[in-house]
């Protein structure tokens, strides 16, 4: 009898030592599959505050880091087919015109120039773009979190479109002076719109740096939605810890 007891206790405890390391393993497990494969099993209910905004501003600074640094470099604007900045949309006509005159040459040297220009003013973006992210609050962070793939690209055109504007403006001037670009320019378009008023045809606007400033922001935002879309979507671009938990809290 005594034999039995004590083999009966024996099993008793192997089967409980058995559960405990199977519980060990497959905990181990979760987490090896949570690095290599990006997986996350927590929910955004447990996140705190904390971690929200914190991995949101880590994610927004690596992303407009890297968006500014793919724009900014020589040809970073100017050989992109995505953020290009071409001639006047309102101008085509002027440029028809031109092209058929045998002025081809100078009309590439002018979109050339519309590019550098934006090249150059984008260097300053990043630190508007950092100023704007440390001042995100809870509410900002938790909506951007749960909104669309582009919530934190809106949310921060939204914060810093008026003073990129405001900084890029007198770099895209400065470009446009070194090449004498409005000289050319504003006569070309004046006597343009001059002509409208007999032909009935529609003004052109021939504020070049509205122009190029403008479309300079447009052209860093694209870069900044892609990395925010691939930080949502991709778990290989989630290079922290705090990214994986925080941006795997989304995945299904």
């Amino acid at each position: 009898m005594k034999n039995q007891i004590v083999a009966i206790i024996c099993f008793c405890t192997l089967n409980a030592c058995s559960q405990i390391n199977l519980g060990k393993i497959q905990e181990a497990s979760d987490k090896a599959q949570g690095v290599i494969f990006g997986k996350n099993t927590t929910s955004v209910a447990e996140l705190n505050n904390a971690e929200i905004i914190d991995g949101l501003k880590e994610a927004l600074i690596k992303g407009a880091e890297k968006s500014v640094s793919l724009a900014s470099v020589e040809d970073g604007f100017y050989k992109n087919p995505k953020i290009r900045i071409p001639f006047p949309e309102d101008a085509q006509k002027v440029k028809e015109t031109a092209i058929n005159l045998g002025f081809s040459p100078q009309l590439e040297k002018f979109e050339e120039t519309l590019n550098r220009a934006a090249e150059k003013a984008t260097k300053k973006a990043t630190a508007i773009f950092v100023h704007a992210i440390r001042g995100m609050t809870v509410e900002d962070g938790a909506n951007i979190l749960k909104g669309a793939d582009n919530a934190a690209t809106n949310y921060l055109k939204t914060k810093t479109k008026a003073q990129l504007t405001l900084e890029f403006a007198p770099i895209v001037d400065q470009a446009i002076d070194a090449v004498e670009l409005t000289k050319y320019w504003e006569p070309l378009m004046n006597k343009y719109n001059t002509a409208t008023m007999f032909t009935g045809g529609e003004e052109i606007n021939t504020d070049l740096n509205a122009y190029i400033t403008e479309r300079t922001i447009q052209g860093l935002f694209v870069h900044v939605e892609a990395e925010e879309k691939l930080i949502r979507e991709d778990p290989v671009a989630r290079v922290t810890d705090l990214l994986k938990k925080v941006f795997g809290s989304l995945d299904p």
